[in-house]
């Protein structure tokens, strides 16, 4: 049933896609615009999109007439707006401070739950057992958790030229990610 090197695999696979480390710029971005990030309700909300779309993701994508080719240019999208955000340091998404929306929106969807990570779990629960695949998906959510909850220490280390340098670096592989999802499904 439990096999550690599945385990691994698993953890490994989905730590590479949902990219949590990678993700940083944005995070902080998040938390200047909001005023703080609620890593609990993201990570809740980013484990329940997982397990949902694990059990249920192609009947999901069927009911609408949705193939992956399509789910990851809307994926490929959304990364290439924030990418740009990132680079020209504009508001593309604006922010309803009414809403406090950013920790859902787009943190637990789509920077750590998006299209990739969607289709990643698709694939890994046709390639290794199930009860391995979960025990996956909650260690990076415990990273993920982490990371969020650590996001002002992480600013504060990085300081404020440190944080620029970063969003723009991290905008410019945001960028790239995009146009390689559009070439690869275009």
């Amino acid at each position: 049933m439990f096999s550690l090197k599945e385990i691994f695999s698993v953890t490994l696979t989905l730590f590479a896609v949902i990219d949590i480390l990678g993700s940083i710029p944005i995070i902080i971005q998040i938390r200047q615009r909001e005023g703080k990030i609620h890593s609990e309700k993201a990570t809740l909300v980013a484990g329940v999109l997982m397990v949902v779309f694990l059990f249920l993701g192609q009947s999901i994508l069927s009911l609408f007439g949705v193939d992956f080719q399509s789910f990851a240019l809307a994926g490929a999208v959304i990364i290439f707006l924030i990418g740009m955000e990132m680079v020209l340091g504009v508001e593309l998404f604006k922010h309803n401070p009414v809403a406090a929306s950013g920790s859902i929106v787009p943190l637990a969807f789509p920077l750590i739950v998006g299209a990739g990570t969607m289709t990643t779990l698709l694939s890994l629960r046709a390639a290794y057992s199930l009860p391995n695949v979960l025990v996956g998906i909650a260690l990076n959510l415990v990273f993920v958790f982490i990371v969020l909850k650590s996001s002002a220490w992480i600013e504060r280390k990085l300081g404020k030229a440190g944080e620029d340098i970063l969003r723009r670096v991290f905008g410019v592989i945001l960028l790239a990610i995009a146009i390689k999802l559009f070439k690869a499904n275009f």
